[in-house]
């Protein structure tokens, strides 16, 4: 037959919110017949996953896989927490992760198209755990991070974190992931601090101490004082250190001759505005339509 409209491929994801391709492909095997193609996907269970594609995913699990130095955390969202849990999910997630890893990429779109198993690619494998599952399931994002030595924790199944450091122990590491788990630090020290974030704080700082109507040298003191204390707070080595409260990260780095490199910390749903069900409000609204 001849080639499928693009058009026709469009109405096609429109109405049944799956992807380009899955589309074409379900248009080519129905010689370009729309119902038909419909039809074919429903019986495959594809358009049921389709359906579910409109519910927001913003729970979920993160996944750490490691291979030598190199350690790649993926995000797998769901709906609800008792998904994350499941078997199931984790296998698929992990499975993804993995196959992420060794092939080096954290770009979803590659991820989704890697070869996952039984003829599946990992987009299929999606698809065919949405039917079993019944909730939307959607891989989020992928980060990798090298280094001479590697940290993981994860903090039950929402929270991911992998250091690269070097010098030190392998405890101290560790420790290092789990502070980083637990105060989501923004940049190692100061001098990695992203100079957007620190000039945004900066003019609150500045607008604040204006507005207190003090004398310009005391203004000046209060600006500096309080970027000051925002980079105590949101920087790794002068931060509280988690086992030990009376010492700073810092130091403790110091002590043991260890240097942090660079970290990567994924928490789940991040960004995510995560639809809030009210169900007083729901029967009030039925009752009220009643009427």
């Amino acid at each position: 037959m001849s080639e499928i409209k693009a058009t026709l491929v469009k109405e096609l994801r429109d109405r049944t919110g799956l992807g380009m391709m899955e589309c074409k492909k379900a248009l080519q095997e129905a010689n370009g017949d729309i119902e038909l193609a419909i039809d074919n996907l429903r019986k495959s269970g594809q358009a049921k996953a389709a359906k579910k594609a409109g519910n927001i995913a913003a729970d979920g699990a993160i996944t750490i896989v490691q291979d030598g130095n190199k350690a790649l955390l993926l995000e797998v969202n769901c709906q609800t927490d008792f998904v994350a849990k499941d078997t199931n999910f984790a296998t698929f997630a992990n499975k993804v992760a993995e196959l992420a890893l060794a092939n080096n990429t954290t770009d979803v779109a590659t991820i989704s198209t890697l070869a996952y198993e039984d003829g599946q690619n990992v987009e299929e494998a999606r698809v065919a755990l949405v039917q079993k599952i019944g909730e939307n399931i959607q891989i989020r994002r992928a980060e990798l991070i090298e280094g001479e030595n590697l940290a993981t924790y994860r903090h039950g199944v929402r929270i991911g974190v992998v250091v690269s450091y070097q010098g030190g122990n392998e405890a101290t590491g560790k420790s290092v992931a789990m502070q980083v788990a637990a105060f989501n630090p923004i940049a190692v020290d100061e001098a990695n601090m992203p100079a957007d974030v620190l000039a945004r704080e900066t003019d609150i700082i500045t607008a604040k101490a204006k507005e207190s109507g003090k004398p310009d040298n005391l203004v000046e003191k209060m600006i500096s004082g309080g970027v000051q204390k925002y980079l105590n707070e949101v920087t790794l080595v002068n931060q509280p250190y988690v086992i030990d409260n009376e010492k700073k990260v810092g130091d403790v780095l110091k002590s043991e001759g260890m240097t942090v490199v660079a970290y990567k910390r994924l928490e789940v749903g991040e960004g995510i505005e995560k639809k809030q069900e009210n169900f007083a409000e729901e029967v009030a609204a039925a009752q009220a339509a009643a009427k």
